[in-house]
């Protein structure tokens, strides 16, 4: 089992990194999701984030987008995934847990850090959860 602290880590980078981790068959657990960065500027994530989330699919049933921080970590690393609904993907998908802190199982063990390369326009994503 490898733990991945996602304070300061990209979150592309991050999350491309545990899909692959996951495909071989390792599970992963990340904590810190909300302290995740999104490179970029900060009015423009916004926008988008707000257009999806103002969206809904015919007479409102879907697709609803997620609004907390580890479960939007949680679907990037499911974009990353081939066909998340069978076969390996699905097994793949199955061993991702995600934390917004640190659980209690998890503070004394070696975290791994992935992924830390800040840049000079970034945000968390804790800023766009609700």
């Amino acid at each position: 089992m490898k733990i991945i602290d996602g304070k300061g880590a990209v979150l592309g980078r991050m999350a491309s990194y545990v899909a692959k981790e996951t495909l071989k068959g390792e599970e992963v657990v990340v904590v810190n999701c909300g302290q995740v960065i999104i490179t970029g500027s900060k009015v423009n994530i916004k926008k988008e984030f707000e257009e999806k989330r103002g969206r809904f699919g015919a007479s409102q049933k879907g697709p609803k987008h997620i609004k907390t921080s580890e479960r939007m970590v949680k679907r990037v690393i499911r974009g990353m995934l081939p066909n998340h609904r069978e076969g390996r993907g699905r097994i793949a998908f199955k061993k991702i847990k995600c934390f917004v802190n640190v659980p209690k199982e998890f503070q004394d063990v070696e975290k791994i850090s992935v992924g830390k390369e800040k840049r000079n326009k970034f945000s968390q994503v804790k800023e766009f959860a609700k």
